[in-house]
């Protein structure tokens, strides 16, 4: 990757490290570098450190299963690994905007594979430098940018593969999407999909099945051996608790929205008052999901639509709330607040085209919500164009179609930016790939003419 760093490499690296540093001062500034689940990764990271207890609760309160494995320990040992020199998560931080970094640099790399040129890092820059919630996330206690990296790493081996065919590839995405898993559980359900996959692969082309047995096995076995230590630790085998929280609570922004905050806050009062009476955590797990696969049948007609809707909404969304919070002119407290100040939208239903000027006033980011928001549509067409450009194989962008869009599925009403910063350099460097090629063909149509004339 720096086999033939030369001045453009210098340049590029430059300036993204340059974005990095404003934003790492921002938040120095303003110190909003902690999110809602912040001090659950803090809390695991110090009860590993001083302990060597996998808990993400507060050690002085009593022991809940819940926190036992409510989050994996991906994130929190990167955590303990600086807690070990020093406690401070503004040296976190720091690591997290180098990592940042890499990714970045790391993405264009890999797009090279794909026949990017360097004399269009203008274009990628800009696409990269106007998505703030990249550099936003860098500087948040939270696993994103690791999950990034991850992801990234997963993709940049998929082409390698393709092009090179050494089973090492392949065996390095099972690992490097094991990884992601113990970062952030969103990822285990896919190194399923990705063993299907492999075992497909190898069974159509009916070569080095050996090989593709273990590729697919290898990272199953990890997630498997994770969930058989969750069995012994809270006399249920699964990956996270997090998933039987979520069953429910993604019906509770459906609710708001149908029925008005007041019945939403009372919906999931009462689901989590049951779940909450159940005497183990078995049964509180296996009640949260089949309640959650009951109210998906209940309302599949309604709900399926908002679901997609909401999703969709990621591919466009400048992350407005985000930059808020992490200057100030928005709090957690604001932010769970059901009675908060409504939103773009809602300003509209509730007031119509008048209440503009009046959200305007409450915004003062909006401004660059809507130029963020415009790079954000160009990169959709331009990702749009890609994934129909018979430039590129079949496979590689059914591939990229399938990773990004469970990304975007899977996150539904709870979505928000920082659910995207996994893929979002993949879709960033397959618009700048499809522009370069319009460009490229403009270019070559100019210098035809200039011949032509002369």
């Amino acid at each position: 990757m720096f086999r033939n760093f030369n001045r453009v490499d210098a340049r590029f690296l430059l300036l993204v490290s340059a974005a990095h540093a404003i934003f790492y001062l921002i938040a120095w500034h303003y110190k909003h570098i902690y999110n809602g689940d912040s001090h659950e990764y803090i809390y695991m990271a110090t009860n590993i450190k001083n302990a060597g207890w996998f808990y993400a609760g507060n050690p002085v309160l009593p022991v809940k299963e819940e926190f036992m494995t409510l989050r994996p320990p991906g994130y929190p040992l990167f955590l303990c690994f600086i807690y070990f020199f020093t406690l401070n998560n503004w040296i976190v931080l720091l690591v997290q905007n180098l990592v940042s970094i890499f990714n970045i640099y790391f993405l264009r790399y890999t797009i090279t594979r794909l026949g990017y040129q360097k004399r269009y890092d203008w274009l990628l820059l800009a696409f990269i430098l106007l998505f703030p919630s990249q550099f936003v996330n860098a500087n948040i206690i939270a696993p994103d940018i690791l999950l990034q990296s991850c992801v990234v790493a997963y993709f940049y081996c998929f082409i390698a593969f393709t092009q090179e065919k050494h089973w090492r590839y392949m065996l390095g995405m099972g690992l490097v999407l094991a990884a992601g898993a113990f970062v952030k559980p969103v990822l285990y359900p896919v190194v399923y999909l990705h063993a299907v996959g492999v075992l497909v692969y190898a069974s159509i082309r009916r070569d080095a099945l050996m090989r593709a047995a273990i590729c697919a096995t290898v990272p199953l076995l990890l997630i498997i051996g994770y969930g058989y230590i969750n069995y012994e630790r809270t006399g249920k085998p699964h990956f996270s608790s997090t998933q039987s929280f979520n069953a429910i609570f993604y019906y509770y922004n459906f609710y708001k929205d149908e029925y008005g905050i007041d019945k939403a806050e009372q919906f999931l009062q009462t689901e989590r008052s049951h779940v909450e009476k159940l005497p183990t955590f078995s049964q509180r797990y296996d009640y949260a999901n089949a309640r959650g696969i009951q109210l998906l049948k209940q309302n599949s007609a309604s709900y399926l639509p908002y679901h997609i809707g909401h999703s969709l909404r990621m591919f466009i969304d400048p992350g407005k709330g985000e930059l808020d919070m992490f200057v100030g002119l928005l709090t957690l407290s604001k932010l769970y607040d059901v009675h908060n100040t409504a939103g773009f939208f809602d300003t509209i239903r509730d007031k119509g085209y008048a209440g503009i000027e009046d959200y305007m006033a409450r915004n003062p980011t909006l401004p660059i919500a809507a130029v963020v928001l415009f790079f954000n549509l160009l990169r959709l067409v331009g990702f749009v164009l890609f994934l129909f450009s018979k430039q590129y194989s079949f496979r590689l962008r059914v591939f990229i179609t399938a990773l990004v869009g469970y990304f975007v599925f899977i996150a539904g009403p709870i979505a928000n930016t920082r659910y995207f910063i996994p893929v979002s350099l993949i879709m960033i460097g397959t618009a700048v790939l499809a522009c370069q090629h319009i460009l490229q063909r403009q270019r070559n149509k100019a210098i035809i003419a200039t011949a032509g004339n002369l």
